[in-house]
């Protein structure tokens, strides 16, 4: 165990929506006449914000009891180097943890719901509340851990990116994206929307909603009914990834039959785009934080060698 003074503890907060609107608009007021003439409750940000701000500063209060606190915002994660044995705290949605964890290199995080009767937070097991007991017990290595499989996308030019929830490859905008496909042994030049790559995490996330529709479509074309296996929800540590290929086209030169299934680290998945530009990859719902993906340009994706470590 670390000595207290020793000890670093890494709060990780983010912007409220009102933070963003007083960051395009300048003033609180400005924010509240853009959001009123719309016609939108502008009470509604004010009190998320104020919820959001005694939060932060009543976790930071607590953990100051355990150790140094750095509170980092959730914009400067990607340039941010934690310490093997930083404690990490998160404080809001599901989205934060996912966005945290794929910086991680097996420093463990607690999730804090910071507005429970906001948020339902799958991945936020705590309330601000409980935070000095959970801190204890996880010091005194006491608390359950949940690994998190990620996936990791690599080009052939030595760039890569981690996903904890999933990974989208395919085109920036609303175009076909063209690619040449191989996985588990077969190969298949395709035009899609993207291919969706998936964790157990991001099981229950963008991967749920392919198959709800899925499975609604073939309730409506063929009457069949499917049963809640074809959910696709798997297990946060599985050691596999599973890919969906969305609105595949058949041509004479593309095909549509290598469309789902899974990936392990005895069968990653290679693509080769075919897109002279505007080819992306991106993960965990991030378009702003990609990788190029146009013409000649090979990403081989498979499980990433690092776990996610979540505090139970």
């Amino acid at each position: 165990m670390q000595p207290q003074d020793d000890r670093k503890i890494v709060l990780i907060v983010r912007e409220t929506r009102l933070d963003e609107l007083i960051a395009r608009f300048n003033t609180v007021q400005q924010a509240q006449f853009y959001v009123e003439h719309l016609g939108a409750d502008f009470s509604d940000y004010l009190n998320e914000h104020r919820r959001y701000k005694e939060a932060v500063t009543q976790a930071q209060s607590i953990l100051r009891d355990f150790g140094r606190v750095q509170r980092l915002e959730r914009r400067y994660l990607s340039n941010f180097i934690f310490g093997p044995e930083d404690l990490v705290v998160t404080l809001g949605q599901d989205g934060l943890v996912a966005n945290t964890l794929k910086y991680l290199d097996g420093q463990h995080v607690i999730g804090l719901n910071p507005d429970p009767k906001r948020w339902d937070g799958i991945l936020l097991p705590f309330r601000v509340e409980d935070l000095a007991k959970v801190v204890t017990e996880e010091i005194k290595g006491r608390r359950p851990i949940k690994t998190v499989t990620m996936a990791k996308a690599t080009l052939n030019t030595g760039t890569s990116l981690y996903a904890v929830n999933d990974l989208f490859i395919g085109p920036r905008s609303h175009v076909s994206a063209r690619y040449a496909l191989s996985v588990g042994g077969k190969e298949e030049r395709q035009s899609s929307s993207g291919i969706i790559v998936s964790t157990g995490l991001g099981s229950t996330g963008w991967l749920k909603s392919i198959y709800a529709g899925w499975r609604a479509t073939t309730a409506s074309l063929t009457g069949a009914t499917l049963d809640n296996a074809a959910e696709g929800a798997f297990a946060w540590d599985a050691e596999h990834l599973q890919f969906f290929v969305r609105e595949p086209f058949p041509s004479r030169t593309t095909g549509a039959s290598l469309v789902i299934g899974q990936v392990d680290r005895d069968n990653p998945m290679t693509i080769v785009s075919e897109m002279p530009e505007h080819g992306v990859i991106f993960s965990d719902g991030l378009e702003a934080d990609f990788l190029e993906f146009n013409s000649g340009t090979k990403v081989t994706i498979g499980l990433a060698e690092r776990h996610g470590q979540l505090v139970a």
